[in-house]
């Protein structure tokens, strides 16, 4: 049996914190590893914002991270991972170069520029101050850190969208713990895998409560609304204290878009940059059934996109109402309510 009382803090070795700007609607997060944690990426999307994926691949020299940053800001919001690079160094964690020691930290952006004030990007002083914020202890989930302006089911426009989120899940078997952390920005529709229900997504036009179903729209002919490549994007990082190579734990990354396609429709568009990472402390020291591992990957990260949106609140932007899951379900059950 699994605990299904746990978060994604929950797993050995690591620590995650946010920067929030809640006026500009943006913002990062950052999850530590500073010992270090054999990593792996696997970017599925399109239209990517990325920094030190490439060292990742199996085989190169380099296949440990200190640091995984995920960002709002678009490609500027990169920025963010040099302020985690320097609170690691102050603190003499990387890879030691001669007196130098130099961080891995690894980084994926969404795009969120749509929403609140565009000028302001989460920089290298906020991924600092993630850093500071940094706890194990049970985490907080919806519009904070890299998931303030993250926004959903934008396929028949922004204005008909709803609002993402960053949201985590953990699951513990046979004393393993895996867990995932994603923020999701997708420009489709969060499904329920379990009944196939949209939970949120594209709306029939602005200021509308009704939900679309994007996929069966798109059967029925109707057109997409004019797409920009990179608006878009989920981004994650998938981590478990079991002991893995790098080869498994870059399939981690690869499995754990099994989930993302689970419930998310359509998933790893040409406007999206959905990427994933993936990171073994090896705290446990014990391995897993590697079918079991993977079963486990594709229900964390499954249930880190549904606590994302189900965890996100409505806000009003430049005169625009972006409604949350939550909202718009309590307004269709007080519409099914007897008078």
């Amino acid at each position: 049996m699994h605990d299904t009382r746990l978060s994604f803090t929950d797993v050995a070795g690591i620590s995650v914190g946010h920067h929030t700007d809640p006026a500009a609607l943006t913002g990062c997060s950052v999850v530590l590893t500073p010992d270090g944690a054999v990593a792996g990426v696997d970017v599925r999307g399109c239209a990517p914002g990325t920094r030190e994926t490439d060292c990742l691949r199996p085989g190169n020299l380099v296949q440990q991270a200190h640091a995984i940053v995920l960002s709002g800001g678009s490609a500027f919001g990169l920025d963010a991972a040099g302020g985690v690079m320097r609170w690691l160094e102050e603190r003499q964690h990387g890879f030691q170069v001669g007196a130098v020691h130099v961080p891995i930290v690894p980084s994926a952006v969404i795009f969120d520029l749509a929403v609140g004030n565009p000028r302001i990007r989460p920089s290298a002083d906020n991924g600092y101050q993630a850093c500071e914020s940094a706890s194990n202890t049970h985490m907080a989930h919806g519009n904070i850190g890299a998931g303030t302006g993250a926004t959903v089911g934008k396929v028949f426009g922004f204005a008909n969208g709803m609002r993402g989120g960053i949201g985590s899940a953990a699951l513990r078997v046979h004393g393993v713990t895996v867990g995932a952390l994603i923020v999701c920005n997708a420009l489709g529709d969060v499904i329920d895998p379990d009944n196939g229900q949209v939970i949120a997504g594209a709306r029939k036009h602005a200021g509308s409560h009704e939900l679309i179903n994007i996929h069966q729209a798109h059967l029925n002919g109707t057109n997409s609304a004019s797409l920009t490549a990179g608006q878009h994007t989920t981004i994650g990082v998938i981590a478990t204290d079991a002991a893995l190579t790098p080869l498994q734990t870059t399939r981690l990354a690869q499995i754990g878009h099994d989930g993302l396609a689970r419930t998310i429709h359509p998933v790893h568009t040409p406007f999206d940059g959905d990427t994933l990472f993936a990171l073994s402390t090896g705290k446990n020291g014990q391995s897993l059934d590697t079918m079991l591992m993977h079963s486990l990957v594709t229900e964390v990260v499954m249930q880190a996109v549904l606590c994302a949106v189900r965890a996100a609140v409505s806000v009003t932007s430049n005169g625009q109402w972006i409604p949350s899951a939550g909202e718009l379900a309590a307004i269709r059950s007080s519409r099914l309510k007897p008078l």
